[in-house]
């Protein structure tokens, strides 16, 4: 790894290679998981003060995959994420601080429906490599929790046996490949 102070300039996210996801608890028995197919953004710092980043993303909400047919369009109904009325979920980055040479948390403000709350997001950078087409690509891991109900996403089901069909808690896990602009 070449560490957060080699990074500079302006990197666009990569979709083909970048995963926006999530899981929740079904049933209060299993996981699901899940992606946004479709986004974009844009992350730019210089790499001497890397607090100085500002990152923006945009996922088309209509783009969300569980696979499972049925639920993504329940999912996108008026009981969720409601996609007619809501295009997009996004981020921006609010606050960018330095754990270590190859760690950040980044706390921003996540759009969901029409609320916006911050969320910190610890990421691990994977490094800086150049691919064979020329670009400079970095990568980063990330992940965090929140709770969906604090986005108004609190349609459940309750079970005969007790607990709900839908965890409130759900896990963020965000895969980022992005290059460099020329």
């Amino acid at each position: 790894m070449t560490g957060l102070t080699n990074i500079n300039g302006t990197f666009t996210i990569d979709p083909a290679h970048t995963r926006l996801g999530f899981v929740a608890r079904h049933a209060m028995v299993t996981k699901v998981r899940g992606s946004f197919d479709e986004l974009e953004g844009t992350a730019s710092g210089d790499g001497q003060n890397p607090e100085s980043a500002q990152i923006n993303v945009v996922a088309k909400a209509a783009s969300i995959s569980t696979g499972q047919g049925g639920r993504d369009e329940h999912v996108r109904g008026a009981d969720f994420l409601d996609v007619e009325q809501f295009p997009n979920v996004t981020f921006t980055s609010t606050d960018v601080k330095v754990v270590d040479e190859d760690t950040l948390k980044v706390t921003g403000d996540l759009t969901i429906k029409d609320v916006t709350k911050p969320v910190t997001i610890d990421f691990d950078f994977n490094g800086q490599a150049q691919d064979p087409f020329g670009n400079t690509r970095i990568g980063f891991e990330g992940k965090t929790k929140i709770s969906r109900k604090e986005w108004g996403l609190t349609w459940n089901a309750a079970l005969e046996t007790g607990g709900v069909l839908v965890s409130d808690e759900i896990a963020l896990e965000l895969e980022v490949s992005a290059i460099k602009a020329a």
